[in-house]
């Protein structure tokens, strides 16, 4: 979803632009007003604004200063300058602006639609993959980048240790042409590809090629980064702003990153046809941290809400704090490692796979003693996964979990296998349902008595530790429709009810329910209900 901000000093024009976009593509557009360059700022520090549409001259700070605040920390953020005045020099001045378009107001609002909608196509053509590989030809060959990907993970495995002597980190990154730097913080972001039922090991290899591309043409201006497919099939981004936008983000990186991967989301959805949920760490660490924080990025990516949705979520937390003692033990097979990983991130049909692949390894030519750890490695994945989820109540006995003699033979103690699995999954699909009906009942609620106040998509996404895209894309598909109508038939609903009471005002009913102006509550209000308020209140019967 895209962002369309309408700054104007005039009111009856801001306002009638915002009701004008508001319902002109709601899936696709989200709509926002203010009435000063200085809170249009205060909105692009909070959230990413794709377009600009602003009076070029207004009191305390003009249009094109504004400009120029925006392009620093939203360098593709695309303004429209609109005036009353051909003044060539205001004209010359925002056509240097690249992208900038410039509107005078008497060409009206028809016109002014258009040239947004035509700024619109030229941002969704901008993420065609066909341009993102014309521009990424001479990019590090695939040697390159398997090397490094090799490399970070094995960091990744201790990096208390492993990352301890900079200068060793500086001249293996030298050597294998990773543009980081070992002595200053670096940010992780954890994304998670859903690929469709079937996909084939060469058909994956090009949609991470793709995505690749598509990360670096998003963040080459602004950040220096380098990334790495991990054990559980997800991707892994480490990254450093560059020094030019150190002084741009100041303490706002994590926001600047936020509203990037959601463009990301976009052309992954345009150029793919597939969604890519981020986890991302709320405050960049030292390298001799990153595996903690990689291990805390993927716990949290584990228990985000719904599946197959493009979401971007925060760490705000802080840094994790120390693991203390880690836990000793044997490292597994390849396979083993794969079915926890499947378990934890929810593949169901891929678990069943892999295991019905360890369980084909008891029919060919292995020990009974392989066999049996076969059956163990499989166990102790289930244990863990059933501690660090407390679904206690599915084993009464453990004893029959980790005791290969408690059943009659060893094709038994694998069906058991098999059942215990199967009933996690179920568990863990419930459990997310139930999870999303609880958000969605807890905004509707906020709403309900709220009704006065903010109701703005960024508004109740910050309320909800929510991004605003994923909100907006989580409710409807909980609820069937857009937040923006459920929050106008809420209002609707509550006006009727309040113009009942006819020692209220008319305009103390637009008060309760959002509306400041009150011609705009009854535009609102008629487009709802077919009838003016006090059309809709001298139609109600009188109570004698």
């Amino acid at each position: 979803m895209y962002r369309l901000l309408i700054v104007d000093d005039e009111e009856i024009i801001t306002d009638g632009l915002y009701e004008a976009f508001n319902q002109l593509i709601p899936d696709k557009l989200d709509v926002y007003k203010v009435y000063s360059a200085k809170a249009a700022l205060e909105w692009l520090s909070r959230t990413r604004i794709d377009i600009v549409l602003t009076d070029i001259r207004m009191p305390g700070m003009s249009g094109l200063e504004m400009s120029e605040q925006i392009r620093e920390f939203w360098p593709r953020s695309r303004i429209v300058f609109l005036t009353g005045y051909s003044e060539f020099d205001y004209a010359y001045r925002a056509l240097q602006i690249p992208g900038a378009r410039y509107l005078l107001k008497t060409e009206g609002f028809d016109k002014i639609i258009e040239t947004v909608q035509e700024v619109l196509l030229e941002i969704e053509q901008g993420n065609q993959l066909s341009e993102l590989l014309e521009q990424s030809r001479e990019q590090r060959d695939s040697m390159e980048i398997a090397a490094q990907g090799d490399y970070l993970r094995h960091l990744l495995q201790d990096s208390q240790v492993l990352c301890a002597e900079v200068q060793t980190l500086s001249t293996d990154f030298r050597k294998l042409g990773i543009s980081l730097e070992p002595g200053s913080p670096v940010m992780l972001i954890l994304g998670r590809l859903t690929y469709p039922e079937g996909t084939s090991y060469m058909d994956r290899s090009e949609i991470l090629t793709s995505s690749r591309l598509i990360w670096n043409s998003h963040l080459a201006e602004m950040t220096r980064h380098t990334w790495l497919v991990d054990r559980h099939g997800d991707l892994l981004w480490l990254l450093q702003p560059l020094h030019h936008a150190e002084a741009v983000f100041g303490g706002h990186l994590s926001r600047y990153l936020e509203g990037t991967l959601e463009l990301i989301q976009d052309s992954f959805r345009q150029t793919l046809g597939l969604p890519v949920a981020f986890t991302v760490s709320g405050s960049a660490c030292a390298w001799t941290e990153i595996s903690r924080h990689y291990e805390r990025l993927h716990r949290l990516q584990q228990v985000k809400i719904g599946d197959g949705i493009s979401m971007v979520q925060i760490d705000r937390s802080g840094p994790p704090e120390p693991d203390g003692i880690r836990e000793a033990g044997v490292r597994l097979q390849q396979r083993v490692e794969n079915l926890a990983a499947h378990l934890d991130a929810g593949r169901r049909e891929r678990f069943a796979e892999t295991l019905e692949e360890i369980t084909e390894g008891i029919h060919s030519s292995v020990s009974v003693e392989e066999a049996a750890e076969l059956y163990y490695t499989v166990a102790v994945v289930l244990l863990s996964h059933l501690n660090r989820s407390e679904h206690y109540s599915l084993v009464h006995e453990y004893g029959k979990l980790m005791r290969l003699d408690e059943h009659s033979s060893l094709k038994e103690g694998f069906h058991y296998l098999e059942k215990l699995a199967s009933d996690l999954f179920e568990l863990r699909s419930t459990a997310e349902k139930e999870r999303s009906s609880e958000v969605i009942e807890r905004i509707c609620e906020y709403i309900h008595s709220h009704l006065g106040e903010d109701l703005s998509l960024v508004r109740l996404a910050e309320l909800h530790y929510f991004n605003p895209s994923y909100l907006s894309r989580f409710f409807k598909q909980e609820q069937g429709i857009n937040l923006s109508e459920y929050i106008d038939h809420c209002r609707a609903v509550k006006a009727k009810e309040l113009l009942g009471n006819e020692a209220l005002k008319i305009r103390d009913v637009a008060l309760y329910v959002g509306y400041e102006a009150p011609h705009s509550f009854t535009r609102f209000f008629k487009k709802m209900s077919g009838m003016t308020p006090q059309e809709f209140r001298e139609s109600m019967p009188v109570n004698l």
